[in-house]
């Protein structure tokens, strides 16, 4: 939710009475904004892509080791990445061009090349002979009207440039307890000492995280591990006939400015009993996976605030990624691409 005891909430490009989502809401809100052309972001289960959503931006979570991570404890085991968040999927691919090549202090860069995706980028290509798995919502998770409309719009979009979609059982793709276990471990093994001596000047939901993996024990650790490699190779399956996956990056438009992590969560009326397996169902699996996948504005709600949806590539096919990204948004590209500020 971008809301930390220090600086406060960061508010929403387009409304003040909503949140810029998070983590890292100050980045897409800035850019939004026209405070600043390009930001760098973070994501460890969404947080480049919700706040790319909720402000109508482009957030890219690039494949595993295109990015050189030299910062995370556990290279090994890592699931975040440091991502660009642009305007445009053009400005993305400049800022990719910049940040990738190896680097000695993440085993997972190591081989990987720098590409030029800028200089390489048409934007003006159909996508023509491209296979599309496409799913609204997991099972059993909810969707807004709005965002089923705005889906199903993009669906077509994608059909008129030549795509061939098939539907996708979201089956599977429901792991944020997977993700919580993994995520919530590794913020307890950097942060529990810091908490202990600074719990007061720590942020609730932090030390609520924290407090949710203290009887995780090695075991159910190794077990989420397991399951992170099922859902990989459950992936790469899928994309070895298929060339990409589309879905809804949220399931609804940006939340209100003062929402509670752990609190219920309000989608056409009906509420629901938590923010992250309802709200953001589809960024967490492909830190787990490594894939690419990118936020994409897609027009706006009933409420004027943003849409987004999220195209997931081949494992380390960044390029090919950005390039259906361009010509799809070159195609379907939202009238009301930008906020109006007032001051």
């Amino acid at each position: 939710m971008t809301d930390a005891p220090l600086f406060g909430s960061t508010r929403n490009a387009w409304d003040a009475t909503r949140t810029s989502g998070g983590s890292s809401g100050g980045a897409a809100a800035s850019i939004a904004a026209g405070i600043a052309p390009l930001a760098i972001a973070t994501d460890g289960g969404g947080s480049t892509r919700i706040p790319a959503a909720c402000n109508g931006v482009v957030g890219l979570k690039q494949s595993l080791g295109v990015v050189p991570h030299s910062q995370v404890q556990d290279a090994f085991g890592n699931y975040t990445y440091v991502t660009p968040t642009t305007r445009n999927v053009a400005d993305t691919a400049l800022m990719l061009q910049a940040m990738t090549g190896a680097h000695g202090s993440d085993p997972w860069s190591l081989g990987v090349p720098a590409q030029r995706y800028f200089d390489a980028l048409q934007p003006a290509g159909d996508l023509r002979g491209k296979r599309i798995l496409c799913c609204a919502t997991p099972a059993g998770r909810p969707i807004s009207a709005d965002v089923a409309t705005a889906f199903e719009a993009a669906l077509a979009t994608l059909r008129s440039m030549g795509a061939d979609l098939e539907e996708m059982s979201g089956d599977g793709y429901d792991v944020e307890p997977l993700w919580r276990v993994i995520n919530h471990t590794s913020w307890r093994g950097r942060f529990a000492p810091l908490a202990a001596a600074h719990a007061d000047q720590l942020s609730p939901s932090l030390l609520q995280q924290l407090a949710l993996a203290e009887h995780v024990d090695g075991v159910a650790f190794q077990q989420a591990m397991f399951a992170r490699t099922a859902l990989f190779r459950k992936v790469q399956a899928q994309m070895e006939t298929h060339d990409f996956i589309f879905t809804p990056t949220l399931s609804r438009t940006a939340l209100p400015i003062d929402q509670d992590l752990f609190g219920s969560i309000e989608i056409d009326g009906e509420t629901f009993a938590e923010v992250r397996p309802n709200w953001f169902p589809w960024t967490m699996p492909f830190n787990l996976t490594g894939h690419p996948a990118i936020s994409l504005p897609c027009g706006a709600g009933r409420d004027g605030l943003p849409i987004g949806m999220q195209l997931v590539g081949r494992f380390r096919e960044d390029m090919q990624l950005l390039q259906a990204a361009a010509s799809f948004e070159a195609t379907h590209r939202p009238a009301n691409a930008l906020p109006i500020l007032a001051f």
